[in-house]
């Protein structure tokens, strides 16, 4: 009967002359329109459960059909969808049938699904691994930064088969890349630091963080540092404190992560030192300020012998406390109570941790570094965890409280910290006549009904 009834023909005839009823090609139609089936339900005065039944009707007539048309058609089938996606028209030219729609409800009899994406499913494509195009999506994703004119080449090295509708699915809102100003494509959540990337990989050279500014469209020298600290992908060279590319590897560095490792280090091999010829040591290796270098005595692995040198507390040295800071006017405290003020930056809207003066973990009793301490918040929200490193102090955790409290980028958090129960509470900390959140409400025009 394959020799009699070619299977393209078969198809065509099947939906045009009633083998598959008038309601059956609403439905299949619908779905391979993308229609949910309560849509597809709601316009046929049928219930979603119905719609489904329908659908699963006629997929058993058209599969039963063509297995009598033509032998092995699921394995053939199967064969040309190994791949993260293949558009339908390559299934007609392997089984040798028509481009229809029809062709979508064999594809699915044969264990075949649409590949799904961060844009949704992604229709008009099949695949027998409908999670694999996902996958290679993200190793595009992970390839990134590249040049606009490289994202063929990106493309098929991700494994991404040609044809694929890219620039739909890089222009939708959930995309994982975006294409910056210069035309070069950047993963959308750490746009600033491919940015920075690409920056230097043009430049060729060590740049300072304010020559970053622009490029990482940041506001201040701190938040590029601060960025680009997170990253494996830069280093920060001594002495200059400019910024470079690790895979740089021809420019000298310092064989430590950071100054505190390289003070350990030689105390370590040295034994215990006077602070001076301690500093003289670690600049060599590590260059930093007289400030940097005290801080770092700050570690709870260093401490004072009763000569007064610097060696390891676990030699037995007494750790170093640090000195009680000034009290700055942004905090407070009464009795068992601590008030600070915060004001709001990008780095609390965004979930960053917020600089905190260190009298506020001196106060906490964190005199040596790393400390931190847990204060716990009312409702499911996060605990308020406050750090003390050798270099600052943090403050983290409050960016839901910010949201919830709707404040922007220059209002006030005022932060409740209880020293008896270890709780804490956050509210608006703005005066109503100086409040940005308030003034930026009062500015947007009021909507009504008419």
């Amino acid at each position: 009967m394959g020799d009699e009834w070619p299977m393209g023909e078969w198809l065509v005839r099947a939906w045009e002359t009633g083998v598959v009823d008038e309601r059956e090609r609403t439905v299949i139609t619908g779905r391979a329109e993308g229609r949910t089936l309560d849509m597809i339900g709601a316009t046929l005065g049928l219930t979603r459960e119905r719609a489904r039944q329908i659908q699963n009707q006629a997929r058993r007539r058209l599969s039963e059909m063509a297995d009598i048309v033509q032998d092995g058609w699921r394995e053939t089938t199967r064969a040309a969808g190994t791949g993260p996606a293949t558009p339908r028209a390559a299934f007609a030219a392997a089984l040798g049938v028509v481009d229809h729609v029809a062709l979508e409800e064999l594809l699915a009899a044969a264990g075949l699904d649409v590949p799904r994406t961060w844009a949704g499913p992604l229709r008009g494509w099949w695949s027998a691994d409908p999670g694999a195009l996902d996958g290679a999506l993200r190793r595009l994703v992970d390839t990134a930064p590249f040049c606009g004119d490289d994202l063929g080449r990106a493309a098929s090295e991700a494994g991404l088969p040609a044809g694929l509708p890219l620039a739909w699915l890089l222009s939708h809102s959930e995309s994982r890349l975006a294409l910056s100003s210069d035309r070069h494509w950047v993963r959308r959540k750490a746009r600033g630091r491919d940015a920075a990337y690409l920056w230097l990989l043009e430049a060729g050279r060590p740049c300072r963080a304010d020559e970053l500014l622009t490029p990482m469209a940041a506001t201040t020298v701190a938040a590029v540092r601060e960025a680009l600290r997170r990253d494996d992908r830069f280093r920060q060279i001594r002495p200059e404190g400019t910024w470079a590319l690790s895979e740089w590897t021809h420019l000298q560095a310092s064989t430590y992560a950071t100054a505190v490792e390289a003070m350990i280090a030689v105390v370590t091999e040295s034994g215990p030192l006077s602070r001076a010829r301690l500093f003289a040591r670690v600049t060599e290796l590590y260059p930093v300020t007289p400030w940097r270098l005290k801080q770092c005595l700050l570690s709870n692995q260093l401490g004072e012998t009763s000569d007064g040198l610097v060696d390891l507390v676990s030699r037995g040295a007494r750790p170093f406390e640090e000195e009680e800071p000034t009290r700055p006017d942004t905090m407070a405290v009464e009795g068992e109570v601590l008030g600070v003020r915060i004001p709001v930056n990008r780095d609390i809207l965004r979930g960053s941790g917020v600089n905190v003066h260190t009298w506020l973990t001196w106060r906490l009793g964190l005199r040596q570094a790393p400390m931190s301490r847990t204060f716990t918040t009312p409702g499911d929200h996060s605990p308020l965890v406050v750090r003390r490193g050798t270099g600052s102090a943090q403050l983290s955790s409050l960016r839901r409280h910010a949201l919830e409290l709707k404040v922007v980028d220059g209002c006030v958090l005022a932060v409740l910290l209880r020293l008896d129960d270890g709780t804490a509470r956050v509210g608006h900390g703005c005066a109503p006549d100086t409040c940005p959140a308030r003034k930026k409400q009062a500015a947007t025009p009021s909507t009504s009904n008419v």
